[in-house]
This record gives C-alpha cells, sequence and structure tokens, in this order.
C-alpha cells in the first residue's frame, strides 16, 4: 500500500486552497490502482520455477516414510487426492514430492486427459478419463511429461542424467506390463551417476539403479510452482 509523502519538518500540510482531505483522496487513489493491478495479475503469475535441487530435497524426504507398496484402486478426493499416507507405489513416491512443491499431478494428468483421452494408452480398457487413478500409472505419466514437451533423450550415458530428472523402466521387457518410475538424486558417495529414490516394492527407498532395467522415459519435469517457494 502506498500512501502520499509525509511534509517535511514544519511545512505546513495545508497551503492556500488545498483541502485537508486532498491527501486522504490521494492515498485512496494509489490504494484503488494497487488492488486494481492485484486483480488483473493472475494469483501465479509471481510463482517460482521448480529447481532440481527442490525435487531432490523433496524426493529425499519420501525416504524417511513409512510407506507398505500397495497398489490398490482407491476412491480419491480431486483435486490434491491421495491414497492412505502409509500406502502406495511407485508413482507415488512423485506424486507426493511434486505436491509438496505445490504441483499437483492428479490435476495436471486429468485435465490434460480431459481434452485429449485419445493421447493416452489404452491398456485399462477405459473410455473416459479416471480422476482417482490415471495419475498414478507410469504410462499416462510418460504421455504427460512427453505431451507437455518435459522427455529428454534416452542414452546409456549416465552423464546424460541429471539429479531431478524423473526415469521411467521397464521391469519386464518380454512382457512389457511392468512399467516403473523414480526421480533421479545426487549421488550420496560424491561425484557420479545420479542414483534414484523409488518404491519398487519395499516403500522409498534410496539406490544406485539407474540402468539396472530398460529405460523407456527420461524427462526434466521443472514446471512452474503453484504456490511460492
Amino acid at each position: 500500500m502506498v500512501f502520499a509523502q509525509p511534509r517535511g519538518a514544519g511545512e505546513s500540510l495545508y497551503r492556500g486552497n488545498k483541502s485537508p482531505y486532498s491527501d486522504i483522496v490521494l492515498s485512496m487513489k494509489y490504494l484503488a490502482q494497487t488492488l486494481l493491478f492485484c486483480a488483473l495479475v493472475p494469483s501465479n503469475a509471481f510463482a517460482n520455477t521448480i529447481q532440481a535441487e527442490h525435487i531432490t530435497e523433496a524426493a529425499l524426504e519420501r525416504t524417511k516414510a513409512d510407506v507398505t507398496y500397495d497398489g490398490r484402486y482407491f476412491s480419491i478426493a480431486y483435486p490434491q487426492g491421495d491414497v492412505p499416507s502409509h500406502l502406495g507405489v511407485c508413482t507415488d513416491v512423485v506424486i507426493r514430492a511434486y505436491r509438496k512443491l505445490g504441483i499437483d499431478l492428479q490435476q495436471l494428468v486429468h485435465e490434460d486427459m480431459r481434452q485429449n483421452f485419445a493421447a493416452y494408452p489404452k491398456r485399462w480398457g477405459l473410455r473416459k478419463p479416471d480422476r482417482n487413478i490415471d495419475h498414478r500409472r507410469v504410462p499416462n505419466l510418460e504421455t504427460y511429461f512427453t505431451r507437455k514437451g518435459f522427455a529428454r533423450k534416452i542414452s546409456k550415458n549416465g552423464a546424460d542424467y541429471l539429479p531431478g530428472d524423473l526415469v521411467t523402466w521397464d521391469l519386464d521387457p518380454s512382457r512389457r506390463e511392468l512399467p516403473h518410475i523414480g526421480i533421479l538424486v545426487p549421488n550420496p558417495q560424491g561425484p557420479g551417476q545420479p542414483w534414484v529414490v523409488h518404491n519398487i516394492g519395499a516403500g522409498p527407498e534410496l539406490s544406485n539403479s539407474l540402468f539396472s532395467w530398460k529405460i523407456t522415459g527420461h524427462f526434466r519435469f521443472l514446471p512452474k510452482a503453484l504456490k511460492s517457494q
């Protein structure tokens, strides 16, 4: 809020025919202009871009959670819905890490699927989006990240992968039925290829497993945060 500037010491506030209320009127004009500006600017216009270190910090925080691997279908709230906090699968590690930073993948994926359902995989026999489960499926996340321009090249060179990146794998290429996803974090042993935070069955964990399985996707998802950091 901007108010009229105070007068110097000994200077009269009112000179000549100036109204004693003119300073108040001027202040109110400044206030009205400020409020109008705020109303015209989108609420997230000043949101910060997510940085890689934000992702890695949120991912490492997930390794402290006691989570039982459980891929059951749950009816959950929307937006900001989540399965019970003590349950989850690999995608929930990603979803919860980004949600801590103000990014709701449930809403992002659902809104994109509503408008572009034909662009998404049809592996589950669905005829329309399901906001309870769509964002928790690796192929859907791969599709969303690719559609939005966050895909990076897949290679066997560890230098191409950075902390904060997302990687997807096929745990059983012969069947193509076991997709997996994890978040890359700095190598805890020093310089070297990133390690992975993921839930592969025993809860969120940190492991040196970037090239343990066939990589099917590589993404650098650094969007605008939905709230100030």
